[in-house]
Parts: structure tokens; sequence; C-alpha cells
């Protein structure tokens, strides 16, 4: 009964009984939702990154209070984003199938619960396991995101809008880098996932309050309707979910393209920023400003990520891969800077410039590959399914960067890292780059319906 219940309360709202006709009450609602259901959505994932990414602020001190080794921080960080990979492709077709708001809202709590008693743990194996139990909930965060943007907001302007809803995270990011340093500066880290615990359940229990589902659950027409403006493949309607997963997902040369593209992306990304704060101490900057400024990359970071969906809008009528290629480009000069630069010595401010460099120029990429771009190569049935495979990539490059980056500073020192991520870079850009031709198909066929 109980299992039942749930069940049917993950269930996609129903398609209201009474469409709404007139089009001053559509218009008067689609604007009141869309910003309801942008707010939420938004809020909603600063909160996940909130109960995420507390751990790479409390690193160095979670490191010398347990004794434990860089390697065994690595499989600590590696063991979450295996079950955040794989549960993310997992809620990715679940979420298609799932209301957003109550997919969204239990995430959300449930990673907050592990959060109120993580620094209660007395032992590693214990930490490591809740924290890859916490993996999984994070995972139900993003899919049902990719859902409701695709559903509330029209192909032409998706870009923006999603570049600009994922500022979330480099939002998320950096607050609770704030809060994280004002913590380790008092002598108490643990905070650092009791405060963030205790906001986030509050606010998980507000999204059940505040989101709703697809537009047609509260009688309004679709986004591509209201707009005018229809993306140029839809799914062909005989097919079932599996039949679309198979063709639009599993056997789609171009969302495989993105997914390994993103392998490397994230293993930049994680590399830089997980390891960001030990990589300062150990060059002789004090842990507090260490915590400090290691925020300057997520938060300048969210103008990278914004200012890439504006540029793909304004300048490549939507597609991403030309500006992703730029940005992938500068993020290498980026890496050099912040390997060369970060040291007791360097003035604090030209060490922020380089990691604000590389949050830059890692974040339109981010946003970009497993999100919009993906979204452009698949149809609207399953695009949690595929922004859920491409995260799951993604995560696999975010495991490497917790275990490989832990090697590689046993090996080669930091040099090898930055090698590493140098050469990420340059592979990424390749598999990009095949699918220039489809983004230019895809808009080539929306001029013609125009």
């Amino acid at each position: 009964m109980l299992l039942s219940n749930f069940i049917n309360w993950m269930k996609p709202l129903p398609d209201s009984k009474t469409p709404i006709t007139d089009e001053k009450q559509i218009k008067k609602m689609y604007k009141s939702w869309r910003i309801k259901m942008f707010f939420g959505m938004y809020v909603g994932y600063v909160m996940y990154y909130f109960t995420r990414k507390n751990i790479s602020y409390a690193a160095p001190s979670l490191i010398t209070e347990l004794g434990i080794t860089k390697m065994e921080f690595g499989i600590l960080g590696s063991t979450m984003y295996v079950t955040y990979g794989i549960g993310k492709f997992m809620s990715g077709m679940l979420a298609d199938k799932c209301n957003i708001r109550t997919f969204m809202a239990f995430g959300l709590i449930g990673s907050a619960v592990i959060n109120l008693f993580f620094g209660f743990l007395p032992s590693l194996p214990l930490l490591t396991f809740f924290w890859g139990i916490n993996g999984a909930l994070q995972s139900m965060g993003f899919p049902p995101v990719a859902k409701g943007l695709v559903y509330w907001f029209s192909p032409s302007e998706r870009a923006t809008k999603w570049t600009l809803w994922s500022s979330s995270h480099t939002v998320g990011t950096s607050l609770i880098g704030i809060v994280a340093g004002l913590c380790i500066a008092t002598d108490h880290w643990k905070a650092a996932f009791y405060f963030p615990g205790a906001v986030a359940l509050i606010l998980g229990i507000g999204l059940l309050f505040t989101l709703t589902d697809r537009p047609s659950s509260i009688g309004l027409p679709p986004i591509e309707k209201y707009c005018n403006d229809f993306p140029p493949e839809k799914k062909q309607s005989h097919l079932s979910h599996w039949q679309v997963l198979t063709k639009y997902v599993f056997c789609n040369p171009f969302l495989w393209s993105l997914a390994i593209a993103y392998i490397f992306i994230y293993f930049i990304r994680f590399a830089t920023l997980d390891w960001g704060t030990i990589f300062m101490v150990e060059r002789g900057i004090a842990k507090d400003q260490a915590a400090y400024l290691l925020v300057f990359m997520p938060f300048i970071g969210t103008l990278g990520g914004i200012s890439a969906g504006w540029i793909a809008d304004k300048f490549f009528n939507g597609r991403c891969t030309p500006i992703n290629l730029i940005f992938l480009f500068c993020l290498i000069f980026s890496l050099w800077g912040m390997y060369h630069f970060t040291n007791a010595n360097t003035p604090w401010w030209l060490v922020s410039l380089f990691l604000a460099l590389v949050g830059f120029f890692i974040d339109g990429p981010q946003n970009l590959v497993g999100g919009v771009q993906a979204s452009r190569v698949t149809v609207q049935e399953s695009v949690s399914a595929a922004c859920g495979f491409t995260g799951m990539f993604g995560y696999l490059g975010a495991f490497l960067s917790g275990i490989g980056t832990a090697y590689l500073i046993e090996k080669c020192g930091w040099q090898g890292v930055f090698i590493a991520c140098g050469i990420s870079c340059l592979i990424s850009m390749f598999f990009v780059a095949l699918t220039w031709k489809k983004e230019t198909y895809n808009h080539s066929a929306e001029e013609k319906k125009a």
C-alpha cells in the first residue's frame, strides 16, 4: 500500500480536463508559471549543490581530522560520482515518466537528511557508504529540471534560459564555499554539513508547494504552440517509449559524441574544483583562505555559463558547437595560468583571476554540452533520458577525477594533473566538433519551417 501510494505520488500529473482557451488568460498564466517554475528549479538546484559540494571545501579538514590519505579521499569522492552517474541515467529515464515537482523534491529532502547526520559518522567506510547514497539522491535533481526547461521554454530561447538556470550550480557552490570557509575559520568544519542539510530540508518541502508538472496539467497549451516555435525533430507517433529511447538516445551517434566529450569536460571541472583547496594548501596558502579563494571559480563560472548560452542564441542561432570550441580553447591557457601562479608568494588577486578564468571557461561547455546541446540532437519525449545519458558519462569523468587525480598527484605531482586537464580539453574539442553538421542541419530545418 505504501509503495503504491509513493508510485502514484511520483506519477505525472494528468492533463487538465478543462483546457484554457482564452488567450489573455493563457498569456497571464504562462507568464506567472514560467517565473515560478524557473525560480523553483533554480533555488532547488542551488540547494542540491549546497548538500553536495560542501565536501570539496571541507576536504583539507576532513583529511586532517580522520587521518586519511589523498587516495582514500579520492575513493570517497569517486564513490559519490559512481552512484551519481549511474543514478543520473536511471533518473533521466524515470523523470520522463514522473512528476517534475515530486521527483525533484524527494531527492533534495533525502540528500538533506544525509547531510544532517554525516558529521556524526565515525569512520571512513561509513562516510563513503552514506556519501554514495547521497550521490544517488543527488542524481534526482537535474533530470526533472531538464524536463521542466523543455516543457516550459521554447527551442529558440532554451540556450539562454538553460544556461541562466545552470548558474544555480555555481551559485550553490559559491555560497557553500562562503559558509564552509566561515565554519573552518571558527574550527567547526562539521557545521558545513549540518547547516546546508537543515536549509535544504526546509526548501525541499517548499518545492512541493512551488512547482507543478507540464503546462497541459494546468490546462495550458504546449510551449511550442504558445510561442509558435517548433523543434526541428518530432517523435514518430507510432513509437513506444522504449523505441524512442533506442532510436533517439542509445543509437544516436551525435549523443554518443557529446557523452564522450562530457567525460573529459567533467574530469577538468572536478579535478580543479574538488582538489582546488588541497592544491592551494600544498602551495602554501592557508586552509581558510584557500576555501575563500576557490569561491571565485564557481562564482565567475556563473557568468561564463550564462555568457555561453547568450552567445549561442544571439550569434549562432542556438547552436552550441562554436561557442563550446571557443571556450575549451581558452580553457587550456587558463589552466596553465592556474598551475603557474597559485602559490603563497603570488598576490591573492592574481591567484583568484586564474581560478575565475578556469571557472568561466569550463562552465560554458559543462552547461551546454550535456544539456542544451544534448536536447538539440534528440526529441522532446526523450530529453530527460538524453541528458541523463550524457550526465552518466560526465560523472564517469568526475569519478576519474577522484581516483585519477589522486594517482596523478602521487606519480607525477600537480604538473601531471594539469597536463591531463589540457589534453582533456583537446579531446573534448574533437568530439564536440563531430556534432557541427547535425546542429547545422537542425538549424536549416528550422529556417525552412519558418
